[in-house]
């Protein structure tokens, strides 16, 4: 039974707003064959009118690893099959999934400000993700019983969230981070799922919601694209993780049509269709945070994907051209950059960017073979600057592998034993 959808036209060829519609609906055909959603889409194309994107009936496990990924990981990794053997040795070599991990749970976690203790949370979770990533790989049973330790842990213990501003970078980025490790461990024995929900809803949700409503009483366009895709990340991972339709459509709307810099016309402000390539919003910035907005992004729309969403190819490819730029720029090559101008605190006072940055240039962050894998592989479409980045960074590892500060941890990563295709 499919979902009732608003008006608008679902999967239209016509629609400048979903592209290859022939090629999600064998993505949906291919989710139904599973056993998942049979909802239609709908597609929210302008602002301020609610599109209802939630499937009927959600599909687990379905966030940035949905039945499919997981079993090619499986079944290649134990044929000795490159490239997802030199992306299983990365995991295992990383202390975070070794099954003897103890967690440290904490009742409040302070990120900005006095007393920080954020990266004891951080830490536990990246070692549940991979702990789990190895109990569904290699089904070794002392790595599933490590994640579920830590996650009940924390769900037994954690209250709150708080520090300054940077409590909103903390409760978007581990929140989705959160329930895309308990999402793998769905259904293991022990695991108390009904209360790490609880906790998700309670400690979590309502920081992101708050973000995305009020921006910390700042002007809508002062922060940046990262604040509200991590927030954004979070809310559509709750929705997913609690079967909760009403969260899953307010971060897809929010993406579609959201007034912040987390949606994909703030996102991606300036389009270079000629040359197939897009303007970042933070590539004024630096690159650092430019590429983490990659994967920020690209870890939102893999989510929505396994619900059976095409928001990778939403408004004619949008986000493929920016991650096009970005990689383009990142490889040592030129790209056209326009000037970005936005406001700023409380006042909207008005801030340029006029040239593009060169701050943190090809810094490796492990957010490429996603990208790479779903538009080169699932849509068979050229993109040589992402393919290039992909390259270079391959076999992807994830957090404890590109140092021990907050930026290493700002992406789950092993996407190449993941995603390769």
């Amino acid at each position: 039974m499919s979902r009732t959808v608003t008006s608008r036209t679902v999967l239209s060829r016509t629609n400048p707003h979903e592209q290859g519609p022939s090629r999600e609906l064998s993505r949906r055909g291919l989710l139904k064959t599973a056993g998942g959603l049979t909802a239609a889409l709908a597609v929210g194309a302008s602002a301020g009118t609610a599109a209802q994107a939630a499937p009927a009936t959600f599909t687990h496990p379905g966030m940035l690893h949905a039945s499919g990924e997981l079993n090619r990981a499986k079944v290649r990794v134990a044929a000795g099959d490159d490239p997802w053997l030199s992306g299983w040795n990365r995991l295992t070599a990383n202390g975070h999934s070794a099954s003897t991990w103890n967690p440290n749970p904490q009742a409040t976690i302070i990120r900005g400000g006095t007393g920080e203790n954020y990266g004891t949370l951080y830490n536990d979770i990246h070692a549940a993700y991979q702990n789990a990533l190895r109990w569904k790989i290699a089904g070794t049973t002392a790595n599933g019983d490590a994640a579920v330790r830590i996650l009940n842990a924390w769900s037994a213990t954690l209250t709150t969230v708080t520090g300054n501003a940077d409590r909103f970078l903390a409760a978007g980025i581990y929140g989705y981070q959160f329930a895309n490790a308990a999402e793998l461990m769905r259904g293991y024995s022990g695991f108390d799922l009904a209360r790490f929900k609880t906790m998700m809803l309670n400690v979590f949700y309502p920081l992101n919601n708050q973000f995305l409503t009020v921006h910390n009483g700042a002007c809508i366009t002062n922060y940046w694209a990262n604040w509200d895709l991590c927030n954004m990340n979070s809310i559509l991972a709750i929705g997913i993780l609690c079967d909760d339709a009403a969260k899953y459509d307010q971060a897809v709307n929010y993406f579609k049509t959201g007034a912040g810099n987390g949606s994909i016309t703030h996102a991606v402000p300036f389009l270079y269709d000629s040359q197939g390539l897009a303007q970042w919003q933070e590539s004024g910035r630096d690159q650092g945070h430019t590429m983490m907005g990659m994967g920020q992004m690209g870890a939102f729309c893999e989510m929505a994907w396994s619900q059976g969403e095409d928001l990778y190819g939403y408004d004619s490819n949008r986000f493929m051209k920016a991650a096009q730029y970005v990689a383009k720029y990142n490889l040592g090559q030129d790209v056209p950059f326009t000037t970005y101008t936005w406001g700023t605190g409380q006042s909207c006072a008005q801030q340029s960017h006029t040239a593009i940055s060169s701050g943190s240039r090809g810094q490796v962050r492990p957010v490429w073979d996603i990208l790479y894998y779903h538009y080169a592989r699932r849509r068979g479409l050229s993109v040589p600057y992402i393919q290039a980045m992909a390259e270079s960074v391959r076999p992807e590892g994830g957090g404890g592998d590109y140092g021990t500060t907050s930026g290493g941890f700002d992406q789950l990563g092993f996407g190449t034993v993941m995603y390769a295709k």
